[in-house]
């Protein structure tokens, strides 16, 4: 009898490669981008401004979390001398300025405590605002945002950290947290708005709705109680509605505030829950409606929009809340022991009271991203980050997925074995006409080189490979997400 051997897959990554994209990055600078490979678009004008953790230690003690590095905003500006200004900088946070200065850990993160054990920690609920989700480019300032905290203003010619300014704090009270998920949309009137939460999460939960003018005025501010703790990480936006899917966990408020474990490891998923869809009105004109739908966990939403009484959401789903091995370093973890996210189309119908699912995409994606101009409305195009390859486990991020919705091809550009991705930024061609006229603008760490470049692909094909590709000397670690904007700074 023969024997069958079953082949072997190898992974598309190099494990060794992929942690060092990890590693800090401690050096800021400010420069002209002199190693480019193709070449850049002409009418390609503007700054792509982009937010993550540059510092995962602090002398020598190194985060629990990914989520708890010190931001960095990175700023690539391209000018009408056809060159690529590159300046990276560091927020300088409370906490940022005072772990520097004393050259260890002060304040407890997401899935960081301090050194001491649950003595050091207890009842401190002082948590640091990292400063490190994401960047928001409104009304000519520039912020950069964290979740769990008040935004920080930033000089955008130069990143060097201002602080509050009137235009938040005549809005917020001292401290109040915005979210790190700001939408942008076009109003009836064409006129973009910027739509934008707080959450203030407990036993029942606080959610405060925000809209603001192009010139930063405030039009609409509203707030609504949700049941239960509500970890709300993202929100989707249609041209009438604001909805949250709350995931359905609870908190271990008795541990987070002892000091005995970290806050990652006080969220716990509860599979016997469903998740409820909030619905709520952006002009007033109905009340909030709370629906339920099978148990998963979002962080992103892709897009969404109306027909009739019914809503589509698109959102980036998985099974379970993915907590990290407390035994384990988060550089050592295997990433095919943590769930898939995979993209699934949400069917809400507010007359039946009811919401149907179904998988649209099986390969493991993240930071999905579209032309601005369809958010909220039907659309055709989709972009996210994906894997190299269709396969059962998760893996990193190696590769730019394009996913046509009207005749379901599906485009791929990989960089792959070596290269792992960030968010594609779609950025619209100037004198586009098409839904796809543009490019993606996507940072990739280099693991082979220990380096970082950003790649620009034409978003109509990305078969056809990089136009261009902007070597930096160092590399960038693994950030969350960016903005592409008009603004150029000076530079004469």
């Amino acid at each position: 009898m023969q024997n069958l051997v079953t082949p072997t897959v190898l992974p598309s990554y190099r494990r060794e490669e992929w942690i060092k994209g990890y590693l800090s990055q401690p050096n800021e600078g400010a420069y002209w981008i002199e190693e480019i490979e193709g070449e850049i678009p002409a009418n390609l004008r503007g700054t792509l401004f982009r937010n993550g953790p540059g510092l995962m230690d602090v002398g020598g003690q190194p985060f629990a979390h990914p989520f708890d590095g010190d931001g960095m905003i990175c700023a690539f500006s391209f000018c009408p001398n056809g060159k690529v200004y590159f300046q990276n900088r560091f927020v300088r946070t409370e906490a940022y300025i005072a772990e520097q200065k004393a050259q260890k850990i002060l304040y407890r993160g997401f899935g960081t405590q301090k050194p001491g054990g649950w003595l050091a920690n207890c009842f401190d609920t002082n948590f640091k605002n990292a400063a490190n989700t994401n960047v928001l480019y409104w009304a000519d300032r520039l912020w950069a945002l964290w979740e769990g905290g008040s935004p920080h203003r930033l000089d955008p010619a130069n990143l060097e950290t201002v602080g509050r300014d009137r235009f938040l704090a005549s809005v917020l009270d001292s401290n109040q947290p915005l979210s790190a998920h700001p939408t942008i949309i076009k109003g009836d009137d064409g006129e973009e708005r910027l739509v934008t939460y707080s959450v203030k999460a407990g036993l029942s939960s606080k959610v405060e709705i925000f809209e603001f003018d192009r010139q930063g005025k405030l039009l609409k501010k509203h707030a609504h109680i949700l049941p239960g703790f509500a970890f709300l990480h993202d929100m989707a936006v249609t041209t009438d509605t604001c909805i949250f899917f709350q995931n359905p966990v609870t908190l271990d408020g008795f541990s987070m505030l002892f000091g005995l474990k970290g806050a990652d490891k006080c969220i716990q998923f509860r599979d016997d829950r469903p998740t409820k869809v909030v619905l709520i009105s952006r002009n007033g004109d109905f009340e909030m409606q709370v629906l339920e739908t099978d148990p998963n966990f979002i962080f992103h939403y892709a897009n969404a929009w109306e027909e009739g009484d019914k809503i589509w959401v698109e959102a980036i789903c998985l099974d379970y809340f993915p907590q990290l091995d407390p035994d384990i370093d988060f550089r050592d973890i295997d990433p095919g022991q943590y769930p898939k996210s995979q993209l699934r189309r949400f069917c809400i119908d507010r007359a039946r009271k009811t919401v149907d699912s179904q998988l649209v995409e099986t390969r493991s994606c993240e930071f999905p991203q579209l032309n601005r101009d369809r958010c909220g409305r039907p659309y055709r195009y989709l972009y996210v980050g994906a894997t190299d390859r269709e396969q059962e486990e998760n893996s990193p991020l190696q590769a730019v997925m394009k996913i046509d919705w009207h005749t379901g091809e599906r485009q791929l550009w990989s960089a792959a074995p070596s290269g792992f991705v960030s968010e594609p930024i779609f950025v619209p061609a100037p004198d586009g006409v098409a839904e796809d006229d543009g490019w993606l603008l996507v940072l990739v760490y280099d693991g082979a080189k220990h380096r970082s470049k950003l790649v620009i692909l034409d978003a109509r094909d990305l078969q056809q490979g990089a136009i261009a590709q902007l070597h930096l000397p160092y590399h960038i670690p693994y950030g969350f997400h960016g903005m592409w904007t008009s603004f150029l700074p000076n530079l004469q």
